[in-house]
């Protein structure tokens, strides 16, 4: 029943209690897209759209509403669209804050399995970026890859390669060349049928060239990139969606995943620098702020060249986006 299904990811034995309990005449469907009010699902029936049920979210948290990779119950409507009840339970989510809208917090894209974070190795080459992304790939439960696009491009890959694999914490670091194919075969493991995958990184980086290569054909329009400055090789993304490939593998693509925030990301930043976190802990106060106190372990490391002050800068920017976020958050949920 489920077979057409399990090609978007659908696992039906994890979600095998969920199956048990649901409403009558519900049915399990995945989110492909999202369009204001109104959703494209697709489910055992083929593509549709779907709205939520009346009343079914009224108390519920914000990031419960359905976002692009969700898969929820809904009922289906003949000749209409069907009715969203449920959310089910995510593997893993992207969200980001929205500090003046209705619900503070906006989920971006859910049960990713691999995010690849993608930035090139030329002008657009930034560690703190890729520190931030992996920062909020921690936190959101997918598996992070690094990407690092046009290496036929790059004079000196190798340094690139070796600042990002400090930054990693682990984390695959691949360089690719998405015009000549160089490295694409590392990529493989990741690229396969029932994986959901979702790319992130600024305009420009190479991630529509990327995903083309990887497809083997033009799922994104690419824009030619100017060589003095980058500005383009972009493309233009109306509303969310999750494309399937005819690998079988499936992409979230969506403009919100280059301006995620740190909402709520405490975790994530903490895991993302681990060796500060490792520090801090030897730090002569709990509360340190790690600026001027007497006995702080990390203003020693940085003064004896064991960490650098750019991380460590970025570090404390994170940290502070992230607790005062998850200040708003509380505040919101009423709690102190």
């Amino acid at each position: 029943m489920l077979n057409h299904l399990m090609d978007y990811g659908f696992d039906p034995g994890y979600y095998e209690q969920e199956l048990k309990n649901a409403p009558f005449g519900a049915l399990p469907a995945r989110v492909v897209s999202v369009h204001r009010e109104r959703f494209g699902v697709i489910g055992e029936g083929g593509e549709g759209y779907a709205r939520l049920k009346a009343g079914a979210y009224r108390d519920r948290h914000a990031a419960d509403y359905p976002t692009v990779g969700d898969f929820v119950l809904l009922r289906p409507v003949p000749g209409g669209d069907g009715q969203i009840v449920r959310t089910l339970p995510r593997r893993s989510l992207f969200a980001r804050s929205d500090a003046f809208g209705p619900r503070g917090v906006q989920a971006v894209a859910a049960n990713v399995d691999y995010a690849f974070i993608v930035t090139s190795m030329n002008r657009d080459f930034n560690a703190r970026r890729l520190e931030r992304y992996l920062a909020q790939t921690l936190e959101s439960g997918a598996e992070p890859v690094i990407v690092l696009t046009k290496a036929d491009l790059c004079g000196a890959p190798a340094d690139c390669i070796r600042t990002a694999e400090t930054i990693a914490r682990g984390a695959a670091v691949l360089a690719v060349s998405a015009k000549t194919g160089a490295g694409l075969e590392a990529l493989a493991p990741y690229v396969r049928p029932g994986a959901t995958l979702a790319l992130l990184g600024m305009s420009g980086v190479g991630k529509s060239s990327l995903l083309n290569a990887l497809a083997g054909e033009d799922v994104m329009r690419v824009n030619e990139t100017r060589g003095v400055d980058s500005a383009k090789g972009r493309h233009t993304t109306t509303h969310r969606q999750l494309v399937r490939l005819s690998c079988g593998a499936l992409v979230i693509d969506t403009p919100g995943m280059r301006e995620l925030g740190v909402w709520d990301a405490e975790a994530g930043v903490a895991e993302a620098f681990e060796d500060i976190e490792a520090l801090a802990a030897a730090c002569r106060f709990s509360d340190c702020r790690h600026e001027s106190e007497p006995g702080c372990a990390v203003r020693a490391a940085l003064e004896e060249g064991r960490l650098d002050e750019g991380r460590l800068s970025n570090y404390l920017a994170l940290r502070r986006q992230a607790r005062a976020t998850a200040r708003v958050k509380r505040q919101r949920e009423g709690k102190r």
